[in-house]
């Protein structure tokens, strides 16, 4: 497998690998790694689908990427997709996917030409004061100083960050600024989360800072996530007789383990309460989704709580890489990650607007109808003084297809599950679907006499949740997640948002797409370039636009330094003088 970029690699068309036509293929899980690598056996690695085998635990496949009416409770999304344009992979995939809503188009084709008629971006980013607007203007707020432990986090290697928390690089100068207020509530970093991963995230999103305080960095699908992405893909692989097996728990993998070759030899299921193996060769190729960050998720109602049940039990995700972690020390360390639910956990809530007597108090906020079938929020708005740290979204309308008219379905979700609330004085995780609808009802600023009688008749909440949603924020060290492919592995991968690849970030979609892409490229030799993470944080106008916006478009001239530095800042702009150097800060407003 290598790396490329440009048209000639991401037009071409591989030469079937030799031998694939004796080969077949094992997926545990049908999260999106899975599917986008089943995807990769059928067009590129051109195996036939009817030797591709997904196992997956649930009765319908997606993983994370859910969205679904359920008989009795009502409509759950667990989470929602920020999508970027740079999504390499992701793009890839589905330019070969049909669209479900549009004959003759492409996911692809779908999404950019949605996107192109209506563009994403927020009115109201933040509100204070039970609904009114939070005045941030779009600006980070960043102090010289906060700035500066920014840069430093910015250009200190990987390895010096090692196990280290965000707390160490940042103090409040930086956690009391819009800049983290848009940065948490946007990504679900805590402040004792990895500072690796806020190093890499930053590097990732550079040519997006400027747009984070208004949501102009994304984009989003049409539909709820499994409709518009799930779906079609499940339905593509469907027509090339991919095998799909459901309510199939896999619960442990056997290795033969030599000084230079690993190879897995045996795949450990329950199903339907009975034990079973399946025998692999060299020629039966095994993808592995190990952890899982909606892994122990669990679904309340309207009237009911979401239980917080941190025990890990047998045929999750999280077992199964544990009892493979002990095999082999390459196959990574998933204690570091899963040991402390009450730091990876965050509760979401999908609220479906029953009729037209909620919805004024959120076009009163959105400052859009949100039944135009166009962008809504743009993005979630977060309440800035809510105890939970509330923020919540309505993307277009309708979300689902059978969604009925005149409904409104959105989503909730809070960072801090254990703190009682503003107005439900209970923390958000106690609360049933109707209280947790009280509580952002309370922060729309809907009248208190009214609140109760809102969320009970003309509303339907559903709590989720996720005592590990934000586990693969926590601080690691090299080797914690196992490569995609491990030195000496012979027929076996790791695949989703686990394991390790070079650069790109994961909880995004483009992560999972891209462990999917390299481990079937790298098992079956195909060749074809894999697009590389899109190289932002390389290009110096990126970084000095990014610069400028951080700065709210202070000059750098503006900056409150010392006498020594001052006239090192003097004699640099001296030296620049005249150059394409100069030409380009003066492009960038930075002087």
């Amino acid at each position: 497998m290598y790396y490329s970029s440009g048209n000639y690699e991401a037009f071409a068309r591989p030469i079937k690998p030799e031998g694939v036509d004796n080969k077949s293929a094992y997926l545990i899980g049908s999260g999106l790694a899975s599917l986008v690598a089943a995807f990769y056996l059928v067009r590129d690695a051109q195996m036939k689908g009817e030797n591709i085998h997904i196992l997956e635990k649930d009765p319908i496949p997606g993983g994370a990427c859910d969205g679904f009416d359920y008989k009795g409770i009502g409509y759950v999304m667990r989470g929602g997709r920020e999508i970027d344009n740079h999504y390499e992979i992701l793009w890839d995939v589905f330019r070969s996917v049909p669209s479900i809503e549009i004959e003759g188009a492409s996911v692809l084709d779908e999404f950019y030409w949605l996107d192109k008629k209506d563009p994403n971006y927020s009115l109201r980013r933040a509100t204070v004061n039970r609904g009114e607007d939070a005045k941030m203007e779009n600006k980070f707020g960043l102090s010289d100083k906060a700035s500066l432990q920014i840069m430093k986090l910015f250009f200190t290697p990987d390895e010096d960050l090692y196990d280290k928390p965000i707390t160490d690089y940042f103090d409040d100068e930086v956690l009391k600024s819009n800049f983290w207020l848009y940065w948490r509530t946007m990504f679900a970093f805590q402040n004792w989360h990895s500072a690796l991963e806020m190093k890499l995230y930053i590097k990732r999103f550079i040519h997006h800072i400027g747009g984070m305080p208004d949501f102009k960095a994304v984009r989003f699908t049409r539909r709820n996530q499994y409709e518009s992405m799930i779906l079609p893909l499940i339905k593509y692989l469907e027509s090339h007789n991919v095998d799909f097996q459901y309510n199939t728990k896999v619960v442990d993998v056997e290795f033969d383990i030599q000084p230079h070759k690993k190879q897995a030899t045996s795949i450990k299921i329950l199903r339907d309460g009975n034990e079973e193996e399946i025998k692999l060769t060299e020629n039966d190729l095994l993808f592995i989704t190990n952890g899982g960050c909606v892994e122990n998720s669990s679904i309340g109602s309207q009237n009911t709580p979401a239980v917080l049940n941190s025990e890990i039990k047998e045929g999750g995700g999280w077992d199964m890489w544990r009892r493979i972690s002990v095999k082999d020390p390459s196959f990574g360390n998933p204690d570091k990650f899963c040991y402390d639910a009450e730091k990876s956990n965050w509760m979401s809530a999908t609220v479906t607007v029953l009729d037209d007597k909620i919805v004024p108090y959120i076009r009163n906020i959105c400052q859009r109808d949100p039944f135009s079938g166009r962008v809504v929020t743009g993005g979630i708005v977060t309440v800035k003084d809510s105890k939970w740290l509330l923020s919540w979204t309505f993307n277009r309308q309708p979300q689902f297809r059978e969604q009925p008219k005149g409904q409104l379905v959105g989503w909730i979700y809070g960072l801090f599950s254990d703190v009682a609330g503003d107005y439900v004085k209970k923390p958000m995780r106690d609360c049933t679907g109707k209280e947790i609808c009280m509580e952002w009802l309370y922060h729309l600023g809907v009248p208190e006499d009214q609140i109760e009688d809102l969320a009970e008749n003309h509303a339907n909440t559903v709590p989720c949740m996720m005592p590990y949603i934000t586990a693969f924020f926590m601080p690691r060290s090299k080797g914690d997640r196992p490569n995609v492919v491990p030195t000496g592995s012979v027929n076996f991968a790791f695949i989703g948002q686990f394991a390790e690849t070079e650069r790109d970030t994961i909880f995004t979609i483009e992560y999972s797409a891209r462990t999917g892409m390299e481990s079937v490229y790298t098992l079956l030799n195909v060749d074809r370039g894999v697009p590389e993470v899109w190289g932002s944080t390389f290009d110096i106008r990126d970084l000095v636009n990014a610069t400028y916006c951080m700065r709210d478009g202070k000059k750098i001239t503006d900056m409150k330094l010392g006498f020594k530095e001052n006239i090192a800042l003097k004699e640099l702009l001296k030296k620049i003088s005249g150059t394409d150097v100069e030409k380009l800060l003066k492009e960038y407003k930075l002087i």
